[in-house]
This record gives C-alpha cells, structure tokens and sequence, in this order.
C-alpha cells in the first residue's frame, strides 16, 4: 500500500528522473515556452554550439515586448524589434514553433497555452515568465524559471529542483453574483499575505473554486506567485475537459477519451497530507482592489484605506506611510473616493474572451471618463471580440482596443503609465514602477476596471451589473 498524495506528489512523482544527496530532483519537461526575452539563453546555446534537445516539445511566442498599438511590422523602437527579429531567428534556426507576429495565433504565452490545448492536464511545464502558474488551472505542474534554468531545459529537456511545500486553500460557498476569480485571488492573498504560500505548491480546491470556469482557474493560478508559491494548480474536472475538447494541439477522438480517463486520475487523495491548509469563505468575499504597492495591499471595495497612526507595529506602520506616500492617497480615505487617471484591460491575468464580455457588460451605453486601452491575450481571442462586437462597446465608451501582446501590465513595451497617474488595471502586479516609472497601480477584476472608468474613480461594479447580462 502507498501513501495517500496531493495532486503535486503524483506530478512530481511522474517527472522525476532521480534525486540528488542534497534533495534536488532532475525532473523531464514536457512543455517549454520561450519569448523575446529567452534570447540569453539562445546565446548560450551558440556559445557551445549545441541546438535544442526537443524542438517538438518547445514553442515560441512574441508578446513581451510588442507593440499593441501602431505598426508590428515597422517596428518603431530599434531595440523592440531587434528582440522580435532574435525570437524568430533563433525558433527559425532550431525548428521551434513560433507564434509571431505574423501568426494568427499569436498572443501571451499563458494565454496561446491553453487556448492551443499545448497545455494539457499532467504535464510539466516551464518558461522564463513567473507568471507560467497559469497553466496549472489545467492540472498542470508549470512554474517560472531563470535565464540559466532555460538554457538547462532548452540543452536537456529536464530542469533540476527541489520539491516544494504542499499547500491547500479551499474556498467553499456559493460567491455573489459579479464575484471573479480575481476577487477570490486577491481576497486570498490578502488573507495570507505576499508571503503566505513561500515555497509552497498551492492547490485549490472547494466549491467556489469548482464553480470557475477555466478563464477564473486561469487567473486564480496565474497570481498563486504573488502569495509566494511556487505554482498553482486546480485539479482537472469535467469543466477541464470540455474546454480542452477540439482544441488544436489536444488529443482527438478516441485518444482524447483515453486522455480523460488518465486525467480524471490527477486528484489529491482523500487523505493526502498537506503541510499548509488555509480556508475561506466564498460567500463573504466582496468585489475587491489593492490599495498599496504589494498584491497583499487589497480590501473590499466597501472599506477604507489604512490608517498608520493606528497601527501599534512600527515596522507595520513604516510599511503603510511609504506605501500611501507612493500611492499619494491619505490615511484613512475611503477606496471609493480615490480618482483615477487612466484604465487598463489586459494581461496574462485578465485578457480572455470572459474578461472582455465582463467589462463590455458594464461599459455598455456608457462612457469611461479617463483614457484607457483594453488589449486582448490573444490574436483569436481579439478576432472573436470583434465577431461580437465587444471592440464597439469599448471604443463607443471612448477606450483604444489594441492588439494582442503583454502591453501596460509591464511597461516594456510603450504602453506605459505616466510618472504620478494612477490606473485602474487587470494586470498582476502593482509594483512601485511596474506599470511606468511612477506610476500608480490599482488591481481589480475587469468588470471592476470598466466600474471605474464609468465612474472616473474607484467603484463598486454591483450596482452598475443591475439589469445587465453577466
């Protein structure tokens, strides 16, 4: 008889190739993705002279660096499309499939991922982006790794690790109508702290986490890092597979049947161990955004900003001054009073096509009061919003709709925050600079972001979803 194991044991177990003295395990990699920004490790591989170990189980994409506005084939920047030009230099030169910029299927890599069906239940996946625990919404093991561990998977196709913590956060209860998986993120890593899940593989699991559909498990996964864990995952379920059925690179007929079955196997055990357990509850969770310069800085948008005066910790206190200078918002101030400068909808998090219908829905007939862009994750995913018309919504509320790419969540690209504005944003971070030196950073769900822009502040989107189709 074995032991009972959580979904991470039973990925870990089924990639490891040996165990080293000191802990560390030399695991395969079933999936590896690189970007414009991968180009370092490329180098490497010319310095030796060697070439990809597995061209087939590699995919390339343009997204970090990309314009969403302007031309993308004239690139204006020098620099950016030096970049562009590398990524489809070296995939061209070691037979690595490329979503360019020509391609139609171009976007964000952890949205071309899934939407492929290149990620599947069961495997390993890595890329140099923290943000590849996306993938783990599809029962995956995926996390982010540095320029050198690319260049290892790129030689070897196997990456050396050591085995995280096992963490579960289970969040049971029925949310309220216009709750996210953004709120539910957020509201947890609030709960936990930055730090919460360090060095830990989170699993979700309970009955709000069930109710998602893989675009909320998505964004769940994709800001487990932001607790400190070394990747999220939700284990595959009925809703799994029938996102995954037809999609390009996913078994077909019969194969995806015996896919299934296989799948259906990729659960924690009933009386798996974990070393952290962390539960809450759904239906208390209200629409929520960050305040401060850390995804930890969140509350309901009901409630007020804290107050350091009132804070008995001075290292707690110290904290709040510097994160409310840099905000520029004064103690105590209630979050729905705070103006806003700009809007943006996008990013890994929150650019597929559920988020795009969720603020179309709140933005319908009416006018955003501050500039904005709303950049899709993917060129189908840009393509299908026009079918249905949500790019009209947005540019009748006087927002820019932009191509696919990472955009304003990271402010490498041009699309940048300006020095002292403040934007209400879909994205991940809110970093001091993230968005643009300076710049002032506010995470919310995209039907918060559109709340908003109609309002010109920050704002409770319940009372806007009134009557309207979610």
């Amino acid at each position: 008889m074995t032991a009972p194991q959580t979904l991470v044991d039973k990925l870990w177990s089924a990639h490891e190739i040996l165990r080293r003295d000191d802990g560390e395990s030399l695991l395969w990699v079933d999936r590896h993705y690189v970007h414009e920004g991968s180009f370092h490790a490329f180098n490497k591989l010319s310095e030796r002279g060697v070439t990809v170990a597995e061209p087939g189980l590699t995919f390339g994409v343009a997204d970090h660096y990309v314009p969403t506005r302007g031309s993308r084939r004239d690139i204006a920047n020098p620099e950016i499309a030096r970049m562009v030009r590398q990524v489809e230099e070296n995939t061209a030169k070691h037979n690595i499939r490329l979503f360019g910029l020509d391609d139609p299927g171009q976007g964000i890599v952890h949205v071309v991922g899934p939407e492929k069906g290149l990620t599947l239940p069961g495997l390993l996946i890595v890329c140099g982006d923290s943000h590849t625990s996306t993938h783990g919404a599809l029962g995956a093991y995926a996390f982010g790794i540095g320029a050198s561990e690319v260049a290892h998977v790129l030689m070897t196709q196997t990456i050396w690790q050591k085995k995280p913590r096992r963490m579960r956060v289970t969040v049971d209860g029925a949310t309220a109508p216009g709750i996210s998986g953004k709120d539910i993120v957020l509201a947890i890593i609030a709960h936990i702290g930055a730090d919460g899940a360090t060095g830990c593989a989170v699993e979700f699991s309970g009955s709000a986490i069930r109710a998602l559909s893989i675009e909320g498990r998505l964004t769940l996964c994709n800001m487990s890092i932001e607790a400190g864990a070394r990747c999220g995952m939700v284990a595959p379920d009925q809703t799994t597979f029938s996102y995954l059925k037809g999609r390009p690179y996913a078994p077909a007929g019969a194969a995806f049947d015996a896919a299934v079955e296989e799948w259906s196997m990729l659960k924690s055990d009933p009386d798996a161990a974990f070393e952290e357990e962390v539960t809450l509850d759904g239906r208390r969770i209200a629409p929520v955004v960050t305040w401060g310069t850390s995804p930890e800085d969140a509350l309901p948008i009901d409630a007020s900003v804290p107050d350091p005066s009132s804070e008995a910790d001075e290292n707690r206190a110290k904290y709040l001054r510097d994160a409310l200078d840099y905000m520029g918002i004064a103690p105590g101030k209630r979050l729905t009073d705070i103006a806003i400068d700009r809007v943006f909808i996008g990013s890994c998090t929150n650019a597929r096509i559920e988020d795009l219908r969720a603020a179309a829905a709140v933005l319908a007939g009416r006018t955003s009061k501050v500039p904005g862009l709303v950049s899709a994750g993917s060129t189908p995913i840009k393509r299908q919003a026009e079918e249905e018309g949500l790019d009209r919504i947005f540019r009748e509320a006087g927002l820019d709709w932009g191509e696919s790419g990472c955009s304003m969540c990271v402010g490498i690209n041009g699309d940048l925050v300006a020095a002292g504005e403040r934007c209400a944003s879909t994205t991940n971070r809110n970093f001091r600079g993230r968005q643009g030196p300076g710049a002032r950073t506010h995470l919310m769900s995209p039907a918060m972001v559109a709340a908003a822009a109609v309002a010109g502040r920050l704002a409770d989107v319940r009372p806007l979803l009134a009557g309207r189709k979610v």
